[in-house]
């Protein structure tokens, strides 16, 4: 796994419906020196984007309103962060799940529960803390 400090100043969203899932992985990345956004939803998370501009999203797919397949590809239409690194989060192991999830756009998928190390390592293997300004 790559070195945490290696993840030091790295935007991290995390868009899910459960608090429980949403806390946990605030943890775990503040622990790594992330910054951390949360989302209750895909909505909230679109309100929340443009303000924040993430490195990367990790995106829950079992969410009212709007799920994280739906989530995904709005961010993959906007100009501004269709490039933005999206991770699927989900219970769903199956096939299906993974292709569709590949089809709207995103970068990897992990199922939960997800560990500190595999939520970290997400991180390392798809965002750059951006130049700041």
């Amino acid at each position: 796994m790559a070195d945490t400090a290696d993840l030091a100043g790295v935007r991290v969203m995390v868009i899910d419906d459960s608090n429980t899932i949403r806390r946990g992985a605030e943890v775990f990345l503040l622990q790594a020196g992330c910054s951390v956004i949360l989302a209750e939803d895909g909505f909230d998370a679109l309100a929340k984007i443009a303000d924040h501009q993430p490195d990367m999203i990790f995106v829950d797919i079992v969410m009212p309103r709007l799920d994280g397949y739906q989530t995904c590809a709005l961010i993959r239409k906007s100009p501004k962060f269709c490039a933005t690194p999206v991770v699927m989060l989900s219970s769903k192991d199956g096939l299906f799940d993974r292709a569709r999830g590949r089809m709207v756009g995103s970068n990897e998928y992990l199922t939960k529960p997800f560990t500190k190390a595999s939520l970290l390592r997400a991180v390392a293997a798809h965002a750059a803390p951006r130049a700041r300004a």
